[in-house]
């Protein structure tokens, strides 16, 4: 007897189409492109979950020597210093420290430049 997967391949293409849920045309109404479509997406996903780390370290990278060299400091001396005064803050901390507590960021730098 022939089987037929009925429910099972129903449930199957509506999990797709949920998943396909706000693309454009095709990409979200016909089951081949969908199954490219969201295969495609989940690269991206996967690829940009790692890229996203990279860009959040650029920025506070950036906050932070934009930061330093206000009171006269390059990021490498700033980053140098700190490790010398045993400061242990990693970069986002750093950076949001540079942004909310300009007092508190005057601090570290002294101890920074203390250090070297």
């Amino acid at each position: 007897m022939k089987v037929s997967k009925g429910a099972a391949r129903r449930r199957a293409k509506k999990r797709l189409f949920k998943r396909a849920k706000g693309f454009r045309g095709g990409r979200g109404k016909l089951l081949r492109t969908v199954k490219e479509t969201v295969l495609r997406a989940d690269v991206f996903a996967t690829r940009d979950r790692r890229v996203r780390k990279r860009e959040f370290r650029k920025l506070w990278i950036i906050r932070i020597n934009a930061a330093c060299r206000m009171r006269g400091l390059r990021y490498s001396q700033f980053i140098s210093g700190l490790k010398k005064a045993n400061i242990i803050l990693d970069r986002k901390m750093l950076a949001d420290v540079a942004v909310s507590d300009p007092a508190a960021f005057d601090k570290i730098v002294e101890a920074a430049k203390a250090a070297l």
